[in-house]
């Protein structure tokens, strides 16, 4: 299981929000660039990076933050937040970015979705957020009536990376993510979910290990110093040997 430590920007800043409210904002440095070289440093082999402001408006922000984690560390980068065209899309694969995390398009242009997988077949990744068992779209500030597991079923035939499925509730809350759900999509499609929200101690990432996910994003616990990277690596090692 891949462990993404999360560098969420917004502004420029490095900055966590909790349960993907906009008005409660956590700021955890003035420099996502040195975030990064902490985590590469660390151990990590990919990182998730967010545009929150794209996320909210639909157009990107902060791609020059983007540009300069690509040319400083030598990782893997997957960035999600407001990606709703083909023109961006195209941006941030030429500036080296392995997989892009497509949510609220996803949703409300499935068509257009299907088609962006088939001409950047395994670069895109599905992002599903779950409020109250429901999908949520626009920076979670818009609640559907689909479910997450009829949704991502209706994923399954597309030429995907993954799935990155947020228990809005549990993200930011340092209070354990949503094992069962998550358990619960494992099984429900082929895809690999990666699992995000909530992942605070070293067992929580063993037991998200156990229940099969493909990866899982760690985000304020690693700010606020409540796990180390180097748990949550040697904690999904341990779970898979």
């Amino acid at each position: 299981m891949i462990v993404y430590p999360a560098i969420d920007i917004r502004g420029g800043k490095c900055v966590r929000l909790i349960k993907g409210d906009y008005s409660r904002e956590l700021v955890y440095g003035d420099d996502p660039t040195e975030m990064a070289k902490r985590w590469q440093a660390a151990g990590a082999r990919v990182l998730h990076l967010v545009d929150l402001d794209a996320a909210k408006s639909g157009v990107p922000a902060n791609l020059d933050v983007v540009r300069r984690i690509r040319k400083t560390v030598g990782l893997e980068l997957q960035v999600g937040g407001g990606i709703r065209n083909e023109a961006i899309i195209r941006q941030y694969l030429d500036l080296g970015v392995r997989q892009l995390v497509v949510g609220t398009q996803a949703v409300r242009e499935p068509e257009w979705f299907a088609d962006m997988t088939k001409k950047f077949p395994h670069r895109l990744v599905a992002g599903i957020d779950a409020h109250a068992g429901k999908v949520a779209t626009d920076g979670w500030t818009q609640a559907t009536g689909q479910s997450p597991v009829a949704m991502a079923k209706s994923l399954e035939h597309l030429s995907l990376a993954a799935i990155v499925y947020t228990d809005i509730a549990t993200d930011g809350m340092l209070q354990g993510p949503n094992v069962s759900a998550m358990a619960e999509m494992v099984t429900a499609v082929s895809t690999p979910i990666i699992a995000s929200g909530g992942v605070t101690r070293p067992d929580d990432v063993r037991r998200l290990a156990e229940a099969g996910v493909a990866g899982c994003i760690v985000g304020r616990t690693l700010y606020e110093g409540q796990m180390t990277l180097e748990e949550a690596l040697a904690a999904a090692e341990s779970a898979q040997s």
